[in-house]
């Protein structure tokens, strides 16, 4: 990509590999937030259930329970909004409560197989277009990429702290 190619209206200046750069990861950004969109728009969920789904799903495939508490810590909501958000996931038939084996005044949340099955299909063809995209790398392209966004994570993380 040369300099006349470069998108106008960034306020880096004239650093052009830095500026492509930061402009194909605002482009990855827009595609990934627009398939987002997508994604709740076709389950008919908001971007915090879909999240919560997630999460529970990874739960589920390694064996852990996890209670509305753990979930409403890990979404960053309050105990009134994750009170709202299972009983829209159970309506949804997204998610089920059930009791804790062990903990008799305790509930666990469970993704319904549906959700999972779902999931899966909604999302199963672009997780593998993502994955063949990455499996494309080199090890030494991959590693120089993993590393670009483990500092642009920590250059972002730092932002509130500065």
């Amino acid at each position: 990509m040369t300099a006349d190619v470069v998108k106008e209206g960034y306020w880096y200046g004239n650093e052009t590999v830095a500026v492509e750069v930061l402009n194909a990861l605002r482009d990855y950004r827009s595609a990934e937030a627009a398939m987002r969109r997508r994604t709740r728009s076709s389950m008919g969920m908001g971007e915090t259930d879909l999240l919560a789904l997630r999460y529970l799903l990874e739960y589920e495939r390694a064996g852990r329970m996890v209670g509305p508490k753990e979930l409403a810590t890990r979404l960053g909501i309050t105990s009134a909004s994750m009170t709202s958000l299972v009983d829209r996931m159970v309506k949804s038939g997204h998610v089920v409560r059930e009791p804790h084996p062990t903990d008799r005044r305790a509930l666990v949340l469970r993704p319904t197989s549906d959700s999972d099955e779902e999931v899966r299909k909604t999302l199963s063809g672009m997780h593998r277009r993502m994955m063949d995209v990455a499996a494309s790398l080199s090890r030494g392209e991959a590693v120089v990429v993993v590393d670009f966004l483990k500092r642009m994570r920590e250059a972002i993380d730092g932002i509130d702290q500065h």
